[in-house]
This record gives structure tokens, sequence and C-alpha cells, in this order.
């Protein structure tokens, strides 16, 4: 889910003003990128607290991806019907994020 999160950050910033390219473009690609990223980098590891820490990184990124979601709406970037489906795909990301780091501990 955290990939096809990334996926559609990705497709819609391709439609963002240019002068967006190295701001919010840039910043949500990131963020979005840091969900997934995080979670395999943690899996990886040899240890449960890693792993923990590692979704904790993640689980801030969708906060973070969150924010830049609300504010590309506000800049009229997002539409509202864009904005409440990705906010709604991180709010889900976040509750299974916080369930595995729950199981962990």
């Amino acid at each position: 889910m955290a990939i096809d999160l990334v996926t559609d950050i990705y497709i819609l910033t391709k439609e963002f003003p240019n002068e967006e390219k190295f701001g919010l473009t840039s910043q949500m690609r990131r963020s979005s990128l840091s969900i997934p990223s995080n979670i395999a980098e943690g899996s990886g590891r040899n240890s449960k607290g890693f792993f923990s820490n590692f979704l904790n990184y993640a689980k801030g990124s969708t906060c973070e991806l969150e924010t830049q979601i609300l504010i590309a709406q506000k800049l009229g970037d997002l539409s509202d019907k864009k904005a409440k489906m990705l906010t709604h795909n991180t709010d889900i990301i976040q509750r299974m994020l916080h369930r595995l780091i729950i199981s962990l501990n």
C-alpha cells in the first residue's frame, strides 16, 4: 500500500506547476518515498528494536506527507477529491504502522 501511495504521489505531482518542481513536488515525492523505504530497511535489520525505529520513521513520513498534501490542496495544486483520497490512504498506512510497532514491543 505504501508503494501504491508513492506511485499516486508521483503521478499527481506531474501535474503541479513547474515552479513547484524543486519545492512541494520534490518534498512530497521524498516524504512518500521514505515510507516504504524505511519499512524495507527496518525489516532488513536483525532486531525488533531497529525495525520498530524504522517503522516510526516511516510513520513520521506519513505525517509529513499529510501536511504537504494539505498545503498542495490549499494552493490549488490538488483537488479536494484527490487530497481526500491521499489523506485517507496515509491514515490507513499510519494505523497499519502503529499496529505493527505495537506488536513488536
